[in-house]
């Protein structure tokens, strides 16, 4: 039975973000990020508030230690921006930590401004996205080391997101068709409907990447030495015997209905 996987919000909506800056270095980085991110919150330590005098939008201070308020951080907001060491923010989240999909994106930024690291949930979280977009406007670096960014490939879990697609798999599908697609296999990308504007680069589409018009079009043993796995974007119902025929080399995309 296919499991229907949906993300936690739409590539439309804007994010709920909050800046968390502990020392002085950081707050001053928050100052100048938030800026530009006009619904962002900043929570700053007390002793560094003052530095955040003038900011229009909220700033909430606390007092003690960080890891305090991590908790309704993680509860309470898509995208978590620490201006920590990537280690500092690794013991922060840890014990808060549930799955991918209902984990915000965390990101982490250098004292300097000058690295901007996604460290958890860069692809159904969004911090990858977020990332470049911070990155942009600190003029700072985006480090993404999420497999499928690095190879210039498809991300299976979010293919098509822009694009309203949803996705429709068991969760062992996603995993186990993205290492599939990242280790080079065979991969067929069967496109029914939807928006043929779906590949967003960087570079050509991969060469283990085969485009189809119709399920039908594919050998019908869909043997794994030649078809390492499926990629299906469809509106119709796909039949159990496929399902059970693939298994966990399946995965189904569901484009709306306003796109051909």
């Amino acid at each position: 039975m296919a499991i229907e996987e949906l993300p936690r919000c739409s590539a439309s909506d804007e994010p709920r973000v909050v800046l968390a800056a502990v020392a002085r270095p950081g707050a001053h980085q928050a100052r100048r990020l938030v800026q530009h991110l006009s619904t962002a919150k900043v929570m700053v330590s007390a002793p560094h508030a003052p530095l955040l005098d003038g900011v229009s939008g909220a700033v909430v201070t606390y007092s003690g230690a960080l890891s305090g308020q991590v908790a309704r951080l993680m509860q309470g907001f898509d995208q978590i921006v620490f201006f920590l060491a990537v280690g500092a923010v690794v013991r922060l989240i840890a014990p808060h930590l549930r799955s991918k999909y209902e984990d915000p994106g965390v990101i982490a930024i250098d004292d300097a401004g000058r690295f901007v690291v996604p460290v958890l949930s860069g692809h159904v979280g969004g911090a990858n996205a977020f990332a470049v977009r911070v990155a942009d406007l600190l003029g700072a670096t985006a480090v993404i080391t999420t497999a499928s960014d690095v190879a210039g490939t498809i991300a299976v879990d979010i293919l098509g997101r822009d694009l309203g697609w949803r996705v429709e798999a068991p969760k062992i599908n996603l995993k186990r068709v993205a290492a599939r697609v990242v280790n080079g296999e065979p991969i067929a990308f069967v496109q029914e409907a939807g928006s043929k504007a779906w590949w967003k680069g960087p570079g050509p589409l991969p060469e283990n990447i085969r485009l189809f018009d119709r399920l039908d079009d594919l050998d019908p043993s869909l043997h794994k030495d030649t078809c390492g796995a499926v990629l299906l974007v469809t509106r119709r119902e796909i039949p159990a015997e496929l399902w059970r025929r693939l298994g966990e080399r399946l995965v189904a995309y569901r484009p709306p209905e306003d796109q051909p």
